[in-house]
């Protein structure tokens, strides 16, 4: 079995679930947690939007960040993931998430841990000379790694890719500046920024990277099975994985690498209970979001459920054209019964 300590934090198998912008809301974090997942961490909260929502004069005013950086007690232990490249604005962000002190905050408590995203790959994050464009600038990662961690008392946490480009894989280097500016746990994707998310992971970095620290490091980056979860331990000699993209639809993914630590035996759901999980992760959604953003939101998701299935792609299209909860679970049902 592989444990993962980092403050006072101990995650019994290792397992987090990697944040994912427009997936990992709270429903979603939920069914995973419920599903085997030690450690999961919230849609990334830009720390720059949260300080300028400070301005706003009506202090009822529920801002999209305040929202996104929630945290409700039956979450713990959970991370709240901030990004940004100003040192000030990401160490303000992270005190008021800690402090719960900002203008539309729901939290009923704080996040265990601050999580900074050094790794997102999307363009409009990148041109800002965030997420993972700080890569190319890893002076600027160690003052904000620094700053972050004196502005709170818990532990902060960082996700970065292998690099910018197949030219500067610099993981190692930025891992040990991560470090020595006091950051207590690291996950690495074992993709450069060039790559996005093409097929094929190189997980020598994530060796080289857990060589090169004393801190807890995650290994991230194609894993849909506890085979690729093992062998990825294994190989790279990590002290556990995130999960991304392989629990989308497969929450399960998290029991069946549990299973396989404690030597124990597992058994996939039956399609009529992976439907049943999937209603009750739409049920949370709507009574978070209303109904209409709830059903919108979750048609993705329960398309995520149904593939691999026979009827999928019909199954599929009448979701989409779906607009009431009644309409989802029947169709899932239905399909469910036929399974």
């Amino acid at each position: 079995m592989s444990q993962v300590t980092f403050g006072k934090i101990t995650l019994p198998h290792g397992l987090a679930l990697a944040p994912l912008a427009g997936v990992s809301d709270r429903a979603f974090r939920r069914v995973c947690r419920a599903c085997g997942a030690d450690f999961t961490v919230s849609e990334m909260v830009s720390a720059k939007a949260l300080c300028y929502e400070q301005r706003k004069k009506d202090p009822k005013n529920r801002s999209v960040s305040g929202q996104l950086a929630s945290v409700m007690a039956d979450e713990l232990p959970m991370a709240v993931q901030i990004f940004g490249s100003e040192p000030d604005f990401m160490a303000e962000a992270a005190r008021m998430i800690e402090a719960n002190e900002y203008i539309g905050c729901v939290s009923e408590v704080p996040p265990s841990a601050i999580d900074i995203n050094m790794g997102c790959p999307v363009r409009k994050v990148t041109a800002n000379g965030e997420g993972s464009a700080l890569l190319k600038n890893p002076k600027l990662i160690g003052e904000i790694v620094t700053a972050v961690v004196k502005a709170v008392s818990i532990p902060v946490t960082v996700k970065i890719r292998a690099g910018w480009d197949r030219d500067s894989v610099n993981a190692p280097e930025v891992a040990r500046i991560i470090e020595a500016s006091g950051a207590a746990m690291l996950t690495v994707h074992a993709r450069t920024r060039e790559q996005m998310y093409e097929p094929g992971v190189d997980r020598s970095v994530i060796t080289a990277v857990k060589n090169s620290v004393s801190i807890p490091v995650l290994g991230n980056g194609d894993i849909y099975t506890a085979a690729d979860a093992l062998s990825m331990m294994t190989e790279t000699g990590c002290d556990g994985v995130m999960i991304a993209r392989g629990a989308m639809g497969n929450p399960w993914v998290f029991s069946e690498i549990c299973a396989a630590l404690d030597g124990r035996d597992f058994a996939m759901p039956s399609a009529a209970e992976r439907f049943e999980v999937a209603l009750t992760q739409v049920r949370e959604m709507i009574a978070e979001k209303g109904e209409r953003v709830g059903v919108a939101e979750a048609k993705k998701h329960l398309s995520w459920y149904c593939h691999g299935m026979e009827g999928a792609a019909a199954a599929r299209s009448r979701l989409m054209q779906a607009v009431s909860y009644d309409e989802l679970a029947s169709i899932l049902r239905e399909m469910g019964g036929k399974a």
